[in-house]
């Protein structure tokens, strides 16, 4: 890349320019780093340090203008690199991790700049800011100290290596899981061998099979090949061979054997994570990843998920017995691990007369997203009109704005939807955002965020149809998008879904999958892809019916989860290793009710906890579907689409970022702290609360 290249990147990202994706390319990302790197040291030294007397304009302005910069220009590396995988791209992203890894280091430990926010949070000018102003001074100073800006020299350092290696090791647990994803395929061409898949997922594996030059059909360990296998097949053999691949992924033992193993990664990370908790004061990695979220205290957590699983427990043992029972009248003695999908799936059409794929055909994707925009528009008064003068990097994707629905259509945001699997693409479905909303004099930055699931790709030119699991998924990942767009704060760092509490970042995204139940919200996009009439009462009536469906089962694998992630980074000890599978192994025999195989690798792919921002924060799909719940339910207390409901919700929580705590949110919002009421009811987990219900309740209304 030459230096006309760099700077015309570098003038498209201070003119707020979206980016040109066609144009972007792996060898344009390291030189674009380095001068990024070199305008924020510029700016810190000029700027920052400089300034003779502190003040937001001369020390907090240029700081966030040179981290807005950062993560504009780094932020379409990291994306391209998960939606068009390639050597190419994976070389500079690391490239340009670990040098954007060392500046943050370098700038968490500057104390110059430390000395420069002291200076101004003491200063008389700071009881004249706004409450979102004070919030970013005092964040500032909490993130130095988390930095290790206090440490002893030799500490300091160290600290450094610790961050970049820890840096290394995730990105290396990510791709370990990938390719051994991508590693596994099982050709299949005797028809036999598929027996009792649909027919829309074996036209999906035929034309997997096509694009790679072969016949017959190819299963893969995408969750719509996979799931389908798990679900469907009457094999036996086929189910347990998926399911081993599955739960043996990135070890020793899983595809692609020791050149994906995560084993020793996740021992040296887990050990990493003790050291630099303990270098910063605390007893433990877990300690740390509280002290800034809602939970704060560990025993806290740990008993709102003990409570949940006893809780869990009876109705997972009555729905195991049912599975056995029915598993038993196909002349099966022992019900295994690879037969749990497929025995549920029976259950679920003997109890409901319901299929996973009986909706499929009321669920085009084109009509799920209008409706999903319909939904958002009678909620908060915002309308989707879609962009096609936008780059993307792939045909599928597709480019939207959100303008406010009043007169004066004002733009709020914009969003990129990139929906379907392929080769070159990280399974899963996440939000990422681009850039966040912030102020400069007249002008607001617009926030902007990439929406990506891995939805199975239309057949042949065929409509897509989602099975209602993934229209879940999709409104999903838009309530986390709707967190980070629908602000209303002009500081990037409280706007959006930055700097809100990481147990409490599930409330909006988990709230919209309430939506996904509703025959008012259904009507407005359920309807049959090639007549056009509307699900059917009978088929809604057996949807809700089986909504609480294995629902225990599903609490209790959370729960499973959530403790062995709290416990491996709470009981750490030098002398002894992480001890990863003791540790899942004890959990297991404490709580769960579904045996387990001995070959099973769970944690050598659990990319949320050692690759993602979980890490000592699993719990917080559980913590957060209490809020959420919660949150519901005021509108099922109302009229559903009750706009005064929805623009209370817009204001109290979605456009607040993160000014004041998600707990004062919650209380503007509903009046009172929250209670598991609605959530046990949601899980199909009423009749608990005919015991003691205080003490899931009291961990989390003790948060403050």
């Amino acid at each position: 890349m030459n230096w006309i290249d760099t700077n015309l990147l570098l003038d498209m990202i201070e003119t707020g320019a979206l980016p040109d994706f066609h144009a972007i390319r792996p060898e344009h990302a390291e030189p674009l780093v380095d001068a990024l790197i070199a305008r924020g040291r510029a700016s810190i030294a000029e700027s920052i340090t400089g300034a003779a007397t502190p003040s937001w304009d001369t020390v907090i302005a240029p700081l966030d203008a040179s981290e807005d910069r950062m993560g504009r220009g780094f932020a379409p590396i990291a994306h391209l690199t998960v939606v068009m995988d390639s050597p190419a791209w994976r070389r500079a992203f690391e490239a340009c991790r670990i040098k954007l890894a060392a500046y943050s280091a370098e700038l968490g430990q500057n104390v110059a700049l430390l000395e420069a926010v002291k200076t101004l949070r003491a200063s008389a000018a700071y009881a004249t800011f706004d409450h979102a102003q004070q919030r970013v001074v005092d964040d500032i100073l909490r993130d130095f100290q988390l930095s290790g800006v206090s440490l002893p020299a030799a500490d300091q350092a160290r600290y450094r290596q610790i961050s970049t290696r820890l840096g290394e090791l995730a990105t290396c647990f990510q791709q370990h899981v990938q390719d051994a994803l991508r590693s596994w395929t099982r050709h299949v061409t005797n028809v036999i061998e598929i027996d009792g898949l649909p027919e829309s997922s074996r036209a999906l594996l035929a034309q997997c099979a096509r694009e790679r030059g072969l016949d017959g059909w190819l299963i893969t360990l995408d969750s719509a090949s996979a799931g389908a296998v798990m679900a469907h097949a009457t094999s036996r053999a086929l189910r347990a061979d998926v399911h081993y691949a599955l739960a043996t992924l990135a070890s020793d033992i899983g595809p692609g054997g020791h050149q994906y193993d995560n084993g020793p990664l996740i021992e040296e990370i887990v050990a990493l994570r003790h050291e630099s908790a303990r270098l910063l004061g605390f007893d433990d990695f877990l300690a740390q990843s509280l002290s800034i979220k809602m939970a704060r205290e560990p025993a806290r957590v740990e008993r709102f998920l003990l409570d949940l699983a006893e809780r869990a427990r009876g109705q997972t043992e009555a729905d195991l017995a049912a599975l056995e029972a029915l598993a038993s009248e196909d002349g099966l003695d022992t019900l295994e691990a690879w037969d749990l999908g497929y025995y549920s799936e029976r259950l679920r059409q003997r109890r409901y007369t319901l299929t996973s794929e009986d909706l499929r055909p009321y669920f085009a994707l084109d009509d799920v997203l209008a409706g999903l925009f319909a939904v958002v528009e009678k909620l908060y008064g915002v309308r989707a009109v879609p962009r096609d003068d936008i780059s993307t990097w792939h045909p599928d994707v597709r480019v939207f704005e959100l303008r406010d629905s009043d007169p004066t259509d004002t733009p709020r945001a914009i969003f990129y939807l990139d929906p379907f699997a392929r080769d070159n693409k990280q399974n899963g479905a996440w939000m990422a955002a681009f850039q966040s909303r912030r102020r400069v004099g007249d002008h607001v930055q617009l926030p902007v965020a990439f929406l990506v699931c891995s939805f199975a790709p239309p057949i042949g030119g065929a409509t897509a149809l989602l099975r209602h699991g993934e229209v879940i998924t999709l409104f999903h990942e838009f309530g986390h998008g709707l967190h980070h767009m629908l602000t209303r704060v002009d500081y990037s760092p409280v706007a959006g879904i930055v700097g809100v509490e990481w147990d409490a970042v599930e409330l909006p995204s988990q709230f919209m999958e309430n939506w996904c139940w509703q025959r008012a919200a259904l009507d407005l996009f359920a309807r049959h892809h090639e007549t056009g009439a509307p699900l059917p009462d009978a088929l809604f009536a057996q949807l809700t019916a089986a909504r609480q469906h294995m629902a225990a089962a599903g609490t209790l694998e959370q729960v499973e989860l959530a403790l062995f992630d709290l416990r491996v980074h709470r009981d750490f000890d030098t002398a002894r290793g992480a001890c990863v599978m003791d540790t899942l192994a004890a959990v297991r025999d404490e709580i769960c009710v579904v045996r387990v195989p001995d070959y099973n690798r769970l944690p050598h792919a659990f990319t949320h906890v050692f690759a993602g921002g979980y890490g000592a924060g699993y719990y917080s799909y559980k913590w957060a579907e209490v809020l959420s719940a919660d949150v519901f339910s005021a509108f099922e207390e109302a009229a559903l689409f009750d706009s005064g409901v929805g623009q209370k919700f817009l204001v109290e929580i979605l456009e607040r970022g993160s000014t004041r705590s998600t707990m004062d949110n919650f209380i503007a919002f509903r009046g009172r702290e929250p209670t598991l009421d609605a959530m046990l009811r949601h899980s199909g987990l009423v009749q608990a609360l005919a015991g003691d219900a205080g003490m899931a309740v009291d961990a989390l209304q003790a948060t403050g």
